[in-house]
């Protein structure tokens, strides 16, 4: 008798698809401990584990992250799957079917789901469903059907199962073991629960975060806090904001009074407040505290 497959935690995902976590490596803790280098456990207080590992995301002093590792078995459509692999920084190992029959399974999505072609972005759907959806996905499921009764009969018939699979339609589910260090991880999510990530793929990429932060909850509210959650500005971006700040010059000293007044109600540490003030001053061109004094008191 075979060991039991280890299954940490299970969710399912589309119709026939599913997330396991199967294994992980590391803690918030660990992340810590390899980034003093020290491993001497309990020294610290849970509030400077929690500083450091949001000081370590905001700055982008990622090599501790890769301290921890997850491994996930995951099943999806094989056009899933194929966005998946574009996510070099991993290992992974999936099913084939030159060795397996192909499983009767499929993807047909909701009607609510068949929508309308984006005209600004080529690549992406909108949030409009057309007319005949439910049309559509009858025939998307009698289409599937019928490839893979085509598939069947050609395993019948004595073809080599490596010939017979290559019609089957991308609809077919396929099953992959999906190892990868944490940082490489935030990069994967980062990506793939972006709104333009195909919709399928972000129910993955969201699942896996919810489990994610079961093992590292503070890495990944970092991670939602400093990246997900956050903007960035262009070159070009940043010289209007700078034209704007200059020419209104006391938005600076209202920012900083209200961050000084309420200090213990905003969502920002102190260190965190004195570096939005010093990000601040660099758009203004202030490299120095001396400068913006300078400047003051003209």
């Amino acid at each position: 008798m075979g060991e039991e497959r280890r299954i940490l935690l299970k969710e399912k995902v589309l119709d026939h698809g599913f997330v396991e976590l199967i294994d992980v490596l590391g803690s918030d803790q660990d992340i810590v401990n390899a980034a003093r280098t020290s491993y001497d456990k309990g020294t610290k207080k849970i509030s400077s584990t929690k500083q450091l590992i949001r000081y370590l995301i905001r700055h982008k002093h990622s090599g501790p992250i890769e301290f921890g590792v997850l491994v996930f078995r995951i099943r999806c459509p094989i056009f899933v799957a194929r966005q998946w692999f574009r996510h070099r920084m991993a290992s992974y190992n999936e099913v084939s079917l030159r060795y397996s029959e192909v499983v009767e399974e499929f993807y047909v999505p909701r009607s609510e789901w068949i929508t309308s072609q984006d005209r600004r972005n080529r690549q992406a759907r909108t949030d409009h469903e057309i007319k005949n959806s439910k049309e559509i996905c009858s025939k998307l499921k009698l289409q599937s059907e019928n490839l893979l009764k085509e598939y069947h009969s050609y395993i019948e018939e004595g073809v080599a199962r490596e010939i017979a699979r290559i019609n089957l339609p991308l609809s077919i589910y396929t099953s992959f073991v999906f190892k990868i260090d944490l940082r490489n991880l935030l990069n994967f999510l980062s990506l793939r629960t972006d709104p333009h990530a195909q919709f399928e793929i972000r129910q993955y990429a969201n699942i896996m975060a919810k489990m994610s932060e079961k093992y590292f909850p503070i890495v990944i509210q970092a991670w939602r806090d400093y990246v997900k959650n956050s903007i960035s500005f262009s070159a070009s971006e940043l010289t209007v904001l700078k034209n704007v700040f200059e020419e209104k010059f006391d938005i600076l000293h209202f920012i900083e009074e209200y961050l000084e007044k309420n200090e213990k109600t905003i969502p920002l540490a102190k260190l965190e407040s004195l570096e939005l003030i010093d990000k601040l001053r660099k758009l203004m061109g202030f490299n120095t505290t001396l400068d913006y004094l300078g400047k003051e008191k003209k």
